[in-house]
């Protein structure tokens, strides 16, 4: 558990810290398409991005095919409207792709000004796509125009301080997103141990640094997921196999880490890889590499806690990245090691997760986005 977060300059509604119950989710009809990030020049890898459908109610997979023209496509993300795909170019000459869905035309890509990008994502308000450099430890902003292409980079920031952490050579940036509130972008670096907010200027698409949070030393932060609440937030922390609660302020953009929890996993080398929280902030979910599983928590005091519920086998080798499907029914899982793709039915009151049948088998899967 953590303290509770500073009040922000003006109270917020009644019941922020604890969401009302999500609407029933709307139950979607006929297949929808999942798109598979992978790497392409690696040996066994695919040939870009693959396309394929999923029934919303059984789960299977179905491939449809590959879109090629996009190098080491490793994680991918949707602009809001759906109409447009972005894939970072993860190579030593990093770069950012987007794609247009109606005829999965590339509309161009846009250097990251660092290597090795793995991670992006596009703010809410659809104006801007955020990325992160893992190689080179630095984040970047590119505008995003209304046909959806990506105009000139207007960020570029490198984390000079503080020192690596202890076995880091350097940054390595493996995260950039915008906090709930949306006044805030956050970037998470393995490498100096260490979560940097950011005000995004959002005329110009300038970066201006207003906080960081350390976590202890050698923790190795991956990945960060906030409640639906927007007070509190959940981090994995590759290197030292845990996982924590942080609050957060959306005043200052200021997180506070909490203590390092249990991942679930077992005795062996295991590298926690991501977290997901369920719409109605009730369960997150938490996959483990090595140990090749998904550790289930039940989320309480509106999300300042996390309690381990178990754990149940990720069905694939090196679980890398879990997403839910719209509805939230689904949690896919992209296992790179195994080359699959594994589905779960989401228990909406227990947030037991039931295996749906056979993986679907596709290249060094590791990004599976349903749409």
């Amino acid at each position: 558990m953590v303290p509770s977060p500073a009040a922000p300059p003006v109270a917020p509604p009644a019941g922020r810290d604890k969401p009302e119950a999500a609407p029933p989710p709307r139950k979607p009809s006929g297949p929808r398409p999942l798109y598979v990030g992978t790497y392409t020049s690696v040996e066994g890898g695919g040939t870009g991005i693959g396309l394929a459908s999923y029934d919303p109610e059984s789960g299977r997979i179905t491939g449809a095919g590959t879109l090629t023209g996009v190098p080491d496509p490793s994680y991918l993300a949707v602009y809001p409207d759906g109409r447009t795909l972005y894939a970072v170019d993860e190579r030593e000459d990093g770069g950012v792709t987007a794609v247009r869905l109606a005829d999965r035309r590339v509309l161009g890509t846009r250097s990251t000004g660092g290597a090795g990008p793995c991670h992006l994502s596009v703010h809410p308000s659809g104006r801007w796509l955020l990325s992160a450099n893992y190689g080179s430890g630095s984040v970047a902003v590119h505008p995003i125009g209304a046909s959806g292409a990506l105009g000139e980079r207007t960020a570029l920031v490198t984390h000079s301080s503080p020192p690596p952490g202890p076995g880091q050579q350097g940054p390595h940036a493996h995260q950039f997103l915008t906090s709930p509130d949306g006044g805030h972008v956050l970037a998470v670096d393995l490498g100096t141990d260490t979560v940097y907010t950011y005000r995004l200027d959002q005329v110009r698409g300038t970066l201006t640094e207003v906080a960081r949070a350390r976590t202890r030393p050698g923790a190795g932060p991956r990945h960060l997921t906030f409640h639906p609440g927007g007070r509190y937030a959940y981090l994995a922390n590759e290197v030292d196999n845990t996982v924590a609660v942080c609050a957060y302020d959306p005043g200052s953009g200021r997180l506070t880490i909490g203590e390092p929890q249990s991942t679930g996993s077992g005795g062996g080398t295991n590298y926690p890889a991501q977290v997901l929280v369920t719409a109605n902030g009730r369960y997150a979910f938490l996959a483990n590499r090595g140990d090749n599983s998904l550790a289930r928590y039940a989320v309480e005091d509106g999300g300042a806690r996390l309690r381990l519920l178990g754990t149940v086998p990720a069905g694939g080798d090196f679980p890398r990245q879990i997403a839910f499907s719209p509805d939230g029914r689904l949690l896919f899982a992209a296992n790179q090691r195994s080359g699959t793709v594994t589905v779960f039915h989401v228990d909406a009151d227990s947030g037991r997760l039931r295996p749906t049948g056979e993986p679907f088998a596709s290249p060094v899967a590791v990004c599976a986005l349903p749409l």
